[in-house]
């Protein structure tokens, strides 16, 4: 996957919230998107819900429609040794840990919501089979 996007109710508090916590590089931000850089190479897009229902025109083409709501679901891969500090990391934030799930594969995730209620998860190696 190249890109994933969550659809958020304000741009700027998701934004300063993966910035923040995760330290990715803003490629661009606006009133109604932010991109990041995820190492992997991925991007993450922020999209405020409800700006994308007409095609939005840029010089190469439109890009379709689309939008979400309700709470999604992304994941982001650690390494085994941070997971501790990861774990730390969210508690020294405030960010309460809803579940950590020890997989039969090996890997270990941990789970935790941002500001719009979207399910975030840190995974290790292990959980899945090409991962």
């Amino acid at each position: 996957i190249v890109e994933t996007a969550l659809y958020v109710d304000d741009v700027g508090r998701s934004a300063g919230f993966y910035r923040d916590l995760f330290g990715f590089e803003t490629m661009l931000e606006d009133r109604e998107l932010c991109a990041f850089a995820v190492r992997g190479p991925a991007v993450l897009l922020l999209f405020k819900k409800g700006t994308r229902l007409q095609p939005f025109l840029t010089p190469g083409g439109a890009i379709p429609t689309h939008d979400a709501s309700g709470r999604m679901h992304v994941s982001f891969k650690i390494s085994p040794e941070c997971l501790d500090d990861c774990r730390q990391e969210l508690e020294s934030r405030g960010i309460a840990i809803e579940s950590r799930v020890d997989w039969p594969r090996g890997g270990t995730s941990l789970y935790f919501r941002d500001p719009d209620q979207h399910l975030i998860e840190l995974i290790t190696p292990g959980v899945w089979q090409n991962y």
